[in-house]
């Protein structure tokens, strides 16, 4: 087990594992936190899960693990990741279960004080039109020829039926569609379970939450994202679904037999992987970027479902109810991006699971108007607790191959958290508060109490202090919708 004691301290908010900690390693580990969030992780395999990830083929610079790192499969989350492009190797542990897992920000000039009687409704038409829960079905059904269209065109055929305008579109990373998709490499077990998920939360962590613009810290990004003080605004966080899901089971297993094939070896056969100029790794990044682009529908989709619950429940009583994006980010992903490296521009395949793309300033491929700002980086809280509104920096591009923290991280097991706390007590304590909450499961929700999760506003102190992300506002929940 590696320890705290094994780490270089370089700065309160900064640690290093040096590459000559191991011999099998080919960069060092460059770890993001303070002591005390370090601590934290203390009992699981991060550490040792991030050295691990350092021993993969055509690594290029330094792992990096964020503040909100624990165990996951294989490689931490909370990891970031870059490979040689085309010949390095992309590993699906290493992306994730939940493909392209994400938070959408969609913001309001709706005052918390005209809300305030109307929240009930609000939540239990949140509840009724976005469904959630382990394999619910959808608002969208699809046969297989239109699934494999979807796939392929991402968000743009939310916007070719109705369910998107162009504003949604270009609010979102890589404009909602990932180039390369192939459906074609997505087994028919994927595609049967994703077709009827269109629209859906799921369950775990994913939610759709109400929240109120609690503070303003950079005014001036603020007003460019579109928020508010003391207004509205709804955050929506889920991925891929049972599609994701299958599509990295597919490819764990086949890749068991391709670290053979290419004699690759490894400390963890979780980390399996496939050179991406293989047949393998191309079959791979064909159906990972599939069910990614599954994952911008699924929550543009909901989107439009919680437009419909605000405008039955705002029309005709407010004048401005409408919900415009503020962005929507990934943070499960393998993406081909070009990095500063050694002074060189070069190309590499950024692998970030539970971390967060966090593009500074003039960056290509951000919308015009976040060209100064940076991207917005969407960190959501643990639902009784704040979410976050940061911005990407200069920094972030040179130090963290241009990404931030995604949450809290758990400091819980969700076993464990659902042996130790009471759903309907967790409950009466969050309507207490005056958080309204529709679950459809009570043990569904302990899993996800906030005591169950690290405090996102150290975790954010962290990010800040360390440069490579920006406060811009901080959100608090009203309502909560959870599987």
């Amino acid at each position: 087990m590696i320890s705290i004691h094994n780490l270089t301290r370089i700065t309160d908010y900064e640690w290093e594992i040096p590459q000559s900690f191991r011999g099998d390693m080919r960069g060092p580990v460059r770890i993001f936190s303070t002591h005390k969030l370090l601590e934290q992780i203390a009992g699981d395999k991060s550490l040792e899960q991030a050295v691990n990830a350092a021993t993969l083929p055509g690594l290029v610079g330094a792992v990096v693990v964020m503040p909100d790192m624990h165990q996951g499969y294989g490689f931490p989350i909370g990891g970031v990741a870059a490979t040689e492009f085309p010949g390095g190797v992309i590993s699906p542990g290493a992306i994730g279960y939940d493909i392209n897992c994400g938070v959408r920000l969609l913001a309001s000039s709706i005052e918390l004080e005209a809300a305030l009687p109307h929240l009930d409704s609000l939540a239990t038409l949140l509840n009724q039109y976005c469904p959630s829960g382990v394999g619910v079905k959808g608002v969208v059904h699809v046969n297989v020829p239109e699934l494999e269209r979807l796939m392929r065109s991402g968000s743009r055929w939310a916007l070719k039926n109705g369910y998107a305008n162009e504003n949604d579109i270009a609010r979102t990373e890589e404009n909602g569609c990932l180039e390369g998709a192939d459906p074609a490499k997505v087994s028919e077990r994927a595609k049967a379970r994703g077709r009827t998920q269109i629209g859906a939360v799921g369950a775990g962590n994913h939610f759709v939450e109400v929240d109120v613009v609690e503070a303003v810290l950079d005014p001036k990004a603020a007003a460019v994202f579109g928020l508010h003080a003391g207004c509205l605004a709804v955050q929506i966080h889920c991925g891929s679904r049972g599609l994701g899901h299958q599509v990295c089971t597919d490819y764990v297993q086949d890749f068991q037999s391709a670290v053979r094939k290419y004699g690759i070896d490894l400390p963890d056969r979780e980390l399996v992987c496939a050179p991406m100029d293989s047949p393998e790794g191309q079959a791979y990044l064909g159906a990972m970027r599939a069910a990614a682009n599954f994952a911008f529908v699924n929550r543009q989709l909901l989107s439009y479902s919680a437009r419909r619950a605000f405008e039955e429940t705002f029309a005709g009583k407010l004048k401005n109810w409408q919900l415009t994006q503020v962005y929507d980010i990934c943070h499960n992903m393998g993406k081909v991006e070009t990095h500063a490296v050694d002074g060189k521009r070069v190309k590499v395949c950024v692998h970030r699971k539970g971390a967060t793309r966090a593009f500074g300033p003039g960056t290509p491929g951000l919308p015009p108007e976040y060209q100064q700002t940076g991207q917005p980086v969407l960190v959501p809280g643990s639902m009784g607790t704040a979410s976050w509104v940061l911005a990407g920096t200069e920094t972030s591009m040179l130090r963290s191959w241009g990404s931030s923290c995604h949450g809290a991280g758990r400091t819980m097991s969700r076993a464990k958290a659902k042996h130790d706390i009471r759903g309907d007590d967790l409950r009466r304590e969050l309507e207490g508060r005056g958080i309204k909450v529709r679950a459809g499961s009570m043990s569904g929700l302990a899993e996800e109490a906030p005591s169950a999760y690290k405090d996102v506003d150290a975790v954010v102190e962290t990010v800040v202090a360390a440069g490579i992300a920006r406060k811009v506002a901080r959100l608090r929940p009203l309502a909560v919708v959870k599987g």
